[in-house]
């Protein structure tokens, strides 16, 4: 069976095969010998897990998770089949740009699909200090293929937010991304809904979540989740998640059928993958 990718950054997958014990009373780890200079590859069971799933994490770590009714053996077998795979996603991994740990004046985040530098706001007073993500060139912004431009609740344009901070010497991030969520959490609901209204796909429930591996979820009962660092994405990216979600609420699965039914309602969900996978690092994914 050829194997297919998630929407986790640097993730793949295979279903498992039949048979198999079941797991353990908890989900175990175990990591095989291997020299120094070898990459790191762990494997952990777990009894969500459905498909034998291979996910690179930033540190290079390839976490190989091995399904309710697999086999580490198979899990081994599993990662050897697709070592040219890891070998391809380490690469892509390796040019990404990388955003710092701590965000300080002048550090680079992403935001809105361009690369901006955090500054000091013209004018910012001492006592209530305030940045803004200035872009880094004078170039026109991505296509947003027909996607909605928000107004930014963070003030200023789409590209240029300004945001109140406590202090500009501490580290800028977590206040910066406190911003990001609160954003996030107006927006990409409003535009969910707006989106299911114009797709006519029933939803029940839609949530902004702090997902690690994920963009998006859905459930059978209709509840929709996205990753609040969408908001990071380009517009044309939003949506694209958003579209791929309510289609799995006709879909539950990743068949040509299902790719059909994105492709009618995003028929640019290619460009949105591609811009996932050469540029989701940045945002910590």
């Amino acid at each position: 069976m050829t194997p297919e990718i998630q929407l986790d950054l640097f993730s793949l997958f295979t279903p498992a095969s039949g048979g198999g014990k079941p797991p353990p009373p908890a989900p175990v780890a175990s990591q095989p010998p291997a020299s120094p200079a070898a990459p790191a590859l762990v494997f952990v069971r777990s009894r969500r897990a459905r498909n034998y799933r291979i996910t690179l994490k930033r540190d290079g770590t390839a976490v190989v998770t091995i399904p309710a009714r697999g086999s580490e053996r198979e899990a081994r077998r599993f990662a050897d089949q697709h070592a040219g795979w890891l070998a391809r996603a380490r690469a892509r991994q390796e040019k990404h740009p990388r955003v710092a740990a701590t965000w300080t004046i002048g550090a680079r985040v992403l935001w809105r699909g361009e690369m901006t530098t955090i500054q000091i706001a013209p004018g910012s007073p001492a006592a209530r200090p305030a940045v803004v993500l200035a872009r880094e060139d004078a170039s026109p912004p991505p296509d947003t293929r027909g996607a909605q431009s928000p107004a930014s609740p963070g003030g200023g344009d789409a590209a240029a937010p300004v945001f109140r901070v406590a202090s500009l010497t501490a580290n800028l991030r977590p206040a910066l991304e406190a911003h990001f969520q609160r954003i996030a959490k107006i927006e990409l609901p409003a535009r969910a809904w707006e989106l299911a209204a114009e797709t006519r796909v029933p939803v029940t429930e839609v949530g902004v979540r702090n997902q690690r591996t994920r963009w998006g979820s859905c459930t059978t009962a209709g509840v929709i989740s996205l990753n609040w660092r969408l908001v990071q994405a380009p517009l044309f990216v939003r949506d694209y998640i958003i579209y791929h979600e309510l289609m799995h609420l006709r879909e539950m699965n990743h068949s040509p059928r299902f790719w059909a039914r994105v492709a009618e309602v995003c028929p640019w969900w290619r460009d949105a993958e591609r811009w996932i996978k050469q540029n989701g690092g940045p945002l910590g994914l």
